[in-house]
């Protein structure tokens, strides 16, 4: 059987993905992106850090300035991705199998 709640999982992936294609993404930026709140955003990538797949580093010291963060992939979080990517192509492919018996049934019942 598929599992049906894959979302936290999904979202986990996407900011990750995200995050190493543009390190300099606020999560403003990720929040928009993803479709989910900022709250939202700032609880995953403080639970992201935490777990070590990302590092978040300031860039800019400018004092009275609000300070720019960067996020930079560990390798935690590069196996992550893959991981979770392997995860969701199984899914895909459990998915496909099961359409694919289901038009085959309905093809053999077919009358000609």
């Amino acid at each position: 059987m598929i599992e049906q709640n894959n979302k936290p999982k999904e979202e986990a992936f996407y900011i990750i993905r995200h995050l190493e294609e543009n390190p300099a993404a606020t999560q403003r930026t990720v929040s928009d992106k993803l479709g989910i709140s900022l709250g939202k955003t700032n609880y995953l990538i403080k639970e992201l850090i935490k777990k070590g797949f990302i590092e978040a580093q300031n860039f800019t010291y400018n004092s009275g300035k609000l300070q720019k963060v960067q996020y930079l992939l560990t390798k935690a979080g590069l196996e992550e991705k893959w991981r979770l990517a392997n995860y969701f192509m199984q899914i895909k492919e459990a998915e496909y199998n099961v359409m694919k018996q289901e038009l085959s049934k309905q093809h053999n019942n077919k009358v000609i």
